[in-house]
């Protein structure tokens, strides 16, 4: 496994860098709140704006969970650090290593291999063995080795502090109009089209059939309105997640039909937006009730949706 100052070396910026920490799951409004601060910071003291993410959950590394479902991808987490104004996103791997390194070493790793001349955290933030590295003893630090310390107040929403595991647990809830508000965009799932047993094409509904990594965090089991981006489109959708009571299924899938698309998306990427929640899944005593449910679901999502601008992925 790499080091992680060999990782950290992979990104050395070619000026300083005014530098945040963390896991930035979901890249919410309360990060880009806090990356906002850090690219206007970076601009007046002439620096670069830098983001030290980690690849691996601290918290399942430290055993504290088993584990801890994904918002978005590593890919995807540094496509929207970028797009909020980062200019040096270094992902590096959370290991029981990194953890037993004092908050010293940590901060001397940064200066050395990223040329850090500042920080910029949250409040509750802390870095290094035992925790010792809160913004009190790094601001400390920071006068001792010639680098500034600046805390941030975590955005909230509704008078709630926003956060990754607030938004984990809104989308198992299925409250998907708040965890879009908190991300300040709609959540999202992508993957492969895979096939399916062909069902809903013998009920008038052909649907794409979504394979997403294991570690996916994902919504509550229902019927969503949907945008979904094949390519450089984006077309109206209704989504189905679940376990298809109807016919007595076990295994959880992700289907989701395109209004009027009459395409071959077998093993193509599929980018699926949740846009609202329309209801939960129901078993229906026959496929015809079921049939006649999906025809309402498509045309409470057709209007959904007809009040969303459609736009370019």
């Amino acid at each position: 496994m790499m080091s992680i100052e060999t990782e950290l070396a992979r990104h050395t910026p070619s000026r300083p860098t005014l530098l945040t920490i963390g896991v930035f799951d979901g890249v919410h409004r309360g990060h880009l709140s806090l990356l906002g601060h850090l690219a206007e910071r970076a601009r007046e003291k002439g620096c670069l704006a830098g983001v030290v993410t980690f690849k691996t959950h601290p918290e399942k590394v430290l055993g504290r969970r088993d584990m801890i479902p994904w918002i978005i991808t590593l890919q995807e987490r540094v496509r929207l650090l970028k797009a909020a104004g980062v200019d040096v996103v270094a992902p590096v791997t959370f290991t029981r290593g990194v953890a037993g390194l004092t908050a010293r070493d940590f901060v001397l790793l940064l200066k050395k291999n990223l040329n850090m001349c500042g920080l910029v955290l949250g409040p509750d933030f802390a870095l290094g063995r035992g925790r010792q590295g809160s913004p009190e003893y790094l601001q400390q630090l920071g006068a001792e080795q010639g680098f500034r310390v600046e805390v941030v107040k975590p955005a909230k929403l509704g008078g709630e502090v926003i956060s990754s595991s607030a938004i984990r647990q809104l989308l198992a809830e299925g409250y998907i109009n708040k965890v879009n508000d908190m991300l300040g965009r709609c959540f999202s799932l992508d993957g492969r089209v895979v096939l399916g047993d062909q069902r809903g094409r013998t009920l008038g509904f052909p649907t794409a059939n979504l394979k997403v990594q294991p570690e996916q965090a994902m919504p509550r089991d229902g019927i969503y309105a949907t945008l979904a981006h094949i390519g450089g489109s984006v077309l109206p959708s209704v989504t189905n997640i679940g376990v298809r009571p109807t016919f007595n299924g076990l295994k959880r899938l992700i289907e989701t039909f395109i209004f009027d698309f009459n395409g071959d998306l077998y093993r193509r990427k599929l980018t699926i937006e949740l846009v609202a929640r329309l209801r939960d899944e129901m078993k229906f005593s026959s496929a015809g009730q079921l049939k006649e449910q999906m025809a309402r679901d498509v045309k409470g999502a057709r209007e959904i949706l007809s009040t969303v601008s459609l736009r370019g992925a």
